[in-house]
């Protein structure tokens, strides 16, 4: 159950970048045979486009009238990716309670990164505080779901 929390906390950051990580994974056969995933998370039309959609989530993070995490519409993109992918970690017989682990834990984790978020950017600027956020959070999400594999 550790790994769906964990997956929420990296959904708190980056909407998208958690659940294309675990349909990815999905697709591959490499979530362990027991777990909450749906079984059309590894589809590789879910797969492809929730990659394509993460990697425009990082571009879009970068620019000045990108919208807040915690606006309205980001919550809930963080409450479903989060929900999902703690899910698809969590073994099938406890995937709802993964689900709302991973839910609590991103809308948690978005209003932390973005009080973080907004702190480094005074100091360091927007694109380089947004490249380090996405490669913390690019790896946290791999290194999340590659431990599911274990």
């Amino acid at each position: 159950m550790i790994r769906s929390f964990l997956i929420g906390l990296v959904a708190g950051a980056r909407a998208v970048t958690p659940f294309a990580a675990v349909s990815e994974a999905a697709r591959k056969g490499q979530l362990p045979r027991d777990t909450g995933a749906p079984s059309w998370l590894g589809d590789p039309l879910v797969a492809t486009g929730s990659t394509i959609l993460a990697g425009g989530e990082l571009w879009g993070d970068k620019l000045r009238s990108a919208p807040d995490r915690i606006v309205l519409a980001g919550i809930l993109a963080r409450l479903v990716s989060g929900g999902l992918a703690g899910a698809a970690l969590a073994p099938r017989r406890r995937a709802l309670e993964g689900a709302a682990l991973g839910a609590a834990a991103a809308v948690v984790s978005a209003y932390v990164t973005f009080g973080l978020r907004k702190r480094a950017m005074r100091r360091f600027g927007q694109t380089p505080t947004g490249l380090v956020e996405d490669a913390i959070t690019v790896g946290a999400a791999r290194w999340v779901v590659s431990s599911a594999r274990g």
